[in-house]
C-alpha cells in the first residue's frame, strides 16, 4: 500500500498577489500618481553575442494627472532630464536615468515582492486625450527603457 506524502494531504497556504496592490516609487513623481504598471520582463535573444544577449522589455505605466500636483509637470521635468526641447541641449545619461523600485504588497500593506529597475528612463509618453463628450480622468501612458531590473524577492 502506498503512503501519501504529507504535503500532498495537509493545508498548504495560499495568498496569492493581486493586481491592485502595489506602490511604485520614482524619484521626481508623486507615488500616489501610478496608476498601473507593467512588471518587469525579459528577452533572451538567440543571437549568440560575445559580451550579453538579454534585453530587459520596456515597462508600461499608466498616471493620473491631477490638476495640483500636475503630473504631466512631472513628466516633463524627467523627460527635460535627457533633451530641452527648447534650447536642444541633450542631457548625461547620469542626469536622466534613475532606480526605480516597485514593491509588491500582501494583503496587509508588507512588501512581499520587490523590483529594483536600474538606469530607467521615459522611453515615450502620452499625455492623454480629451473629449468634451467624456467625464473621465485624464491619463498619461509613458513607456520606461532600463538597464537592467534586480527581482529582490
Amino acid at each position: 500500500m502506498a503512503v501519501k506524502d504529507p504535503n500532498e494531504i495537509m493545508f498548504t497556504a495560499f495568498e496569492p498577489k493581486v493586481q491592485n496592490r502595489f506602490i511604485m516609487f520614482i524619484d521626481g513623481i508623486p507615488s500616489y500618481l501610478v496608476k498601473n504598471a507593467t512588471a518587469p520582463g525579459f528577452e533572451a535573444g538567440e543571437i549568440i553575442l560575445d559580451h550579453i544577449n538579454v534585453r530587459w522589455n520596456d515597462m508600461n505605466l499608466s498616471l493620473y494627472d491631477p490638476v495640483t500636483p500636475s503630473g504631466a509637470q512631472a513628466v516633463m521635468e524627467w523627460a527635460r532630464l535627457a533633451h530641452e526641447s527648447v534650447t536642444g541641449r541633450d542631457g548625461y545619461s547620469d542626469f536622466y536615468k534613475k532606480d526605480l523600485q516597485l514593491d509588491i504588497l500582501g494583503p496587509v500593506g508588507d512588501v512581499v515582492s520587490q523590483w529594483i529597475i536600474k538606469g530607467a528612463y521615459c522611453k515615450t509618453a502620452n499625455f492623454g486625450e480629451y473629449d468634451w463628450s467624456a467625464d473621465a480622468a485624464i491619463s498619461l501612458d509613458i513607456t520606461i527603457a532600463m538597464d537592467y531590473c534586480i527581482l529582490n524577492f
